[in-house]
């Protein structure tokens, strides 16, 4: 057992996984989406598909958590949906093979997408944060979850289309790169930023990545 030490915990699955009739290529897709971020940001611990459709990962800071988890959504949207708690605390790694990790970090993010589970049927909530204890550090739970709300409620009423240019957005891709990607014209892709709130979607994420 290693000491205990403070990281940001992510724990995600699929929304209505039971529902999939090719759980083979749910999991497929998991497996290329966690590949992909795993690549993006280097997490301290690689998230990684635990059980069924459940995955988990740790982060230096809940900012590259926050979004972590938003492109892990953008990366499978519109063919399946995720949620994610994400916790900050102490966490210790029991064993190395296999991997199996515990502490109050784990169980903040535990409580975090259990309060995600919890709301699936009454709202657009797909992430919720928690931090095991006041003296733990952390950023504050309140302002954090007030941001996420907007965030996912704002992605929520997005269309698909717009989901597309929202990841060209994130990328840093020019408005004109993401017409040609979408096969939209490039005045398309300014209505849909604007009212499909993509430039607010984009100044939240910039802002949540800086927490730490």
């Amino acid at each position: 057992m290693t000491d205990l030490k403070p990281l940001a915990t992510l724990i995600g699955d699929v929304v209505g996984s039971r529902e999939v009739a090719d759980r083979a290529a749910l999991h497929d897709r998991l497996v290329t989406v966690v590949d992909l971020v795993n690549v993006r940001f280097a997490p301290v611990v690689p998230v990684r598909i635990t059980v069924g459709d459940e995955y988990q990962g740790g982060f230096a800071t809940v900012g590259e958590a926050l979004v972590a988890a938003l492109r892990l959504r953008l990366l499978v949207l519109p063919e399946f949906d995720l949620r994610h708690g994400i916790g900050w605390g102490p966490t210790t790694v029991l064993s190395d093979e296999p991997r199996v990790e515990d502490g109050p970090g784990w169980w903040a993010a535990r409580e975090a997408i259990g309060s995600v589970a919890a709301k699936a049927a009454s709202g657009a909530l797909r992430t919720a944060y928690r931090r095991a204890a006041e003296d733990a550090g952390g950023p504050d739970p309140a302002a954090v979850n007030a941001a996420l709300v907007s965030r996912d409620a704002l992605l929520a009423a997005a269309s698909p289309r717009s989901w597309g240019v929202l990841r060209g957005l994130l990328s840093g891709m020019s408005q004109r790169e993401i017409a040609d990607a979408e096969g939209i014209s490039p005045s398309a892709v300014s209505q849909r930023v604007r009212r499909d709130g993509l430039d607010a979607l984009v100044a939240t994420d910039d802002l949540l990545g800086q927490v730490v």
